[in-house]
């Protein structure tokens, strides 16, 4: 009897579930199917876009790379004796001996030694390094100036107005403590200022010294590359507006203090103060036979906290200057698509977020059937095409900077490293779209264990 009573009981949960799923079905079928069918042409729609989008930079990444190739090679003359500006050489520094190799390289430069002074901005919170700094300035009395701030409040923007105030020359050279100038890079940047007085800025192009480190500085110095060998040099070859990059730059003094200085607080002061030149219609050029010598990033945690750290201050400048300059009928047509095209690196990197987040949704949300696996390799394989200019352009920026034999090391380090880095620069992006705070990150430099 009992047994029989637990037969019916389970006969009617069985039956009760059956009609659940039986309402359940038709319930999906009649009202909840019809809205992820919307919802997945919504997706689908979407994800279409942004790999237009993709495909755009890609594609723009690519032809920078065929005109690198057709791209002539330019001279820079050095300055003519007698022509040269004065000059104040700016070290900002903070906690990095690197500062002492950057200003013996300074020391040795082929230029008047009464029109050139050379400043070490300080602004370290270790004593110990401010005291060998202290010592090596020491020894090259008249020659070597420090200044100190006694904090690092709107970090190198900050220290760099702070050396403002001491700075004599007509035109600031600006390094970072790790980079290496040869005998006659002031000679050669200074040129265009004797030569044009409406020339604003002078960039010249970054060398990494490091580049065969390993992984990491082989991923580094291809953005790098990137930068300095298509980038900017496409834009030089239109004709277009420069940009500051941080350092390896020197910029008119009257210029910069006619825009109110540095931006204290910004990550990316060079960027940011670029267009703010770009919007007083001041004129920026790039040196690309000009170069100096600097390190790459040499582990996981320093190349994603630079690129996290650049990408929000690229983006946090483009949102506060970008739709003014688009708007400036002053603003010449080819300055302001350089703007755009030297913005896009890091737009390539939100658009495969989207890419990803958007492809997921519309597969979910797809109505359940068997894999067409013929149609979904094809598709596959043509979606990375279309969005491989990047890849294609790096090994261009490779060949261009003499860098052949790391391309397989590149090629596989942006396949696997890449992608992780890739969702740091998006948290950067992120935070800057939002107006949430990223603090400065310092990076480990060979320089700084290695002071000759």
């Amino acid at each position: 009897m009992e047994l029989e009573i637990v037969r019916r009981i389970i006969e009617q949960i069985i039956a009760a579930h059956t009609t659940a799923g039986d309402y359940a079905y038709r319930f999906y079928l009649q009202y909840s199917r019809p809205i992820l069918d919307g919802l997945h042409l919504g997706f689908d729609s979407l994800f279409k876009v942004f790999l237009f989008i993709t495909m755009l930079v890609a594609t723009s990444y690519l032809i920078m790379a065929l005109a690198a190739m057709m791209k002539k090679k330019t001279t820079t003359r050095p300055v003519k004796k007698g022509k040269e500006p004065t000059v104040t050489v700016q070290i900002p520094t903070y906690n990095e001996l690197a500062a002492i190799n950057c200003a013996k390289r300074c020391l040795a430069f082929d230029y008047p030694r009464e029109r050139l002074q050379i400043i070490i901005g300080d602004d370290s919170s270790d004593r110990s390094v401010s005291a060998k700094i202290d010592a090596f300035a020491a020894q090259y009395p008249g020659r070597i100036e420090v200044t100190r701030r006694g904090n690092n409040v709107g970090y190198k923007p900050g220290n760099l107005n702070h050396m403002l105030k001491y700075s004599n020359g007509d035109i600031l050279v600006i390094f970072d403590s790790d980079f290496l100038p040869d005998k006659d890079f002031l000679r050669k940047i200074t040129s265009p200022f004797a030569e044009d007085k409406d020339i604003a800025v002078a960039q010249a192009r970054w060398k990494i010294v490091n580049f065969r480190q390993n992984a990491y500085s082989v991923l580094g110095g291809t953005i790098t590359a990137m930068c300095h060998h298509l980038a900017l040099s496409f834009i030089d070859w239109f004709k277009g507006n420069s940009f500051l990059c941080g350092s390896a730059e020197a910029i008119r003094k009257k210029d910069l203090l006619d825009i109110g200085g540095w931006e204290a607080g910004s990550l990316t002061e060079d960027i940011e103060c670029s267009l703010r030149l770009n919007k007083g219609s001041k004129k920026l050029v790039y040196l690309e036979d000009v170069d100096c010598g600097c390190e790459a990033p040499q582990s996981f945690r320093d190349l994603y906290r630079q690129q996290m750290r650049w990408s929000f201050g690229v983006t946090a400048a483009m949102k506060k200057h970008l739709g003014g300059i688009l708007r400036s009928p002053k603003i010449p047509i080819k300055d302001k698509f350089g703007i755009l095209l030297f913005g896009s690196g890091y737009l390539f990197s939100f658009m495969l977020f989207f890419l990803t987040v958007f492809g997921s949704l519309a597969v979910i949300s797809n109505a359940p059937a068997p894999v067409d696996w013929s149609r979904f390799l094809s598709e596959t394989a043509f979606n990375i095409i279309i969005t491989s200019g990047i890849l294609l352009a790096s090994i261009v920026a490779l060949a261009k900077s003499r860098m052949v034999k790391s391309i397989p090391k590149m090629l596989a380090a942006s396949l696997s490293i890449g992608i992780a880095v890739t969702y740091f620069v998006n948290i950067g992006i992120l935070k800057a779209l939002f107006d949430r705070k990223m603090n400065w990150f310092m990076l480990k430099k060979n320089g700084n264990r290695t002071v000759n």
